[in-house]
């Protein structure tokens, strides 16, 4: 006769935070409280105003009309093919420009690090494109992709010279994405550079040792170590490019479809002089950058302490 033995239930550990772990934490919390607070003064109150006035059917154009509608301002918004597709559109540009972004600002770390002769210059001129004031090169660009006098036709024979980059939705989008992309690769590069100075060089040479190739090393030692400076650049650049403005403002001005929730808000704020519903479309974009956060902090699960080589 067989007997059946129970499973033994262990208790879950807590992981052991260390009094230099704790120290560091209280430290930081001390030194982000004055920034905190100083953002709180300056942000809370027109935040609190938006979402009040976006309870609201309130135009400037009859300042002295304004009726309380509760939530339909956001059911408009959310019913609306014209706000998914401008969602889509926002995502999609996200997306590419943070995914190239990331493989070209990475070799530019690269380089960055290895490099022996004239590091500062070599620096210099890869982060010349981030300090170019956004709407100056998006004019740059403008003129660059523009089919009567730009040079990107020349260098692309195989598109013809009368193409028109900012006749249909496609091409715009892509001239668009190459200007934020050769604005902003240098930011993640240096974010990247950053993390690549953390890598300790005794591991990589014990890879060497133990006759890892160079594929094996940046996949097995180098990306694992760097893997908390990623999450931060692609944090950091995929809020940034899911607020896109400039560019589009500057290039398009929203036209074939190529608008973003930033630019749709602007345009129904600023243009229509809707507030209600302008503010309702920027308190569902600050959501969806919440919302954006919170998925890019959940998918690489970077424990910083075990970043910092701490139990």
């Amino acid at each position: 006769m067989s007997t059946v033995t129970a499973p033994v239930k262990t208790a879950k550990t807590r992981p052991v935070v260390s009094d230099r772990s704790r120290a560091e934490t209280r430290l930081g919390q001390k030194l982000v409280a004055p920034a905190i607070v100083l953002m709180l003064l300056v942000t809370a109150f027109p935040m609190l105003r938006a979402l009040y006035l976006s309870t609201f059917d309130y135009a400037l154009t009859a300042p002295d009309e304004r009726d309380f509608v509760g939530l339909s301002n956001y059911l408009t918004a959310l019913t609306d093919p014209l706000f998914w597709q401008t969602t889509g559109v926002t995502v999609l540009y996200m997306v590419v420009t943070v995914a190239i972004e990331l493989v070209i600002g990475f070799a530019f770390a690269m380089v960055m690090h290895r490099v022996i002769f004239a590091r500062g210059v070599i620096r210099t001129s890869i982060l010349i494109p981030y300090g170019i004031i956004t709407v100056v090169s998006g004019f740059a660009w403008q003129f660059a992709f523009s089919f009567q006098n730009g040079f990107v036709n020349g260098w692309l024979p195989f598109v013809g010279d009368d193409f028109n980059w900012f006749g249909e939705t496609g091409s715009a989008v892509v001239a668009i994405m190459v200007s934020e992309i050769w604005k902003t690769t240098p930011f993640m590069s240096l974010l990247l550079l950053a993390g690549l100075a953390q890598v300790s060089e005794d591991m990589i040479e014990a890879a060497k040792v133990d006759g890892a190739t160079w594929t094996q090393r940046l996949t097995k030692v180098i990306l694992p170590n760097m893997r908390a400076a990623i999450m931060v650049a692609v944090l950091f650049r995929a809020l940034d490019a899911y607020r896109i403005f400039d560019n589009i403002f500057v290039m398009t001005a929203g036209a074939v479809k190529t608008e973003s929730i930033s630019f749709l808000t602007y345009r129904q704020t600023i243009e229509q002089f809707q507030l209600g519903m302008g503010s309702a479309l920027s308190v569902l974009l600050f959501l969806s950058v919440l919302v954006v956060a919170f998925a890019i902090v959940k998918v690489f699960r970077v424990d910083l302490a075990q970043a910092r080589q701490e139990s």
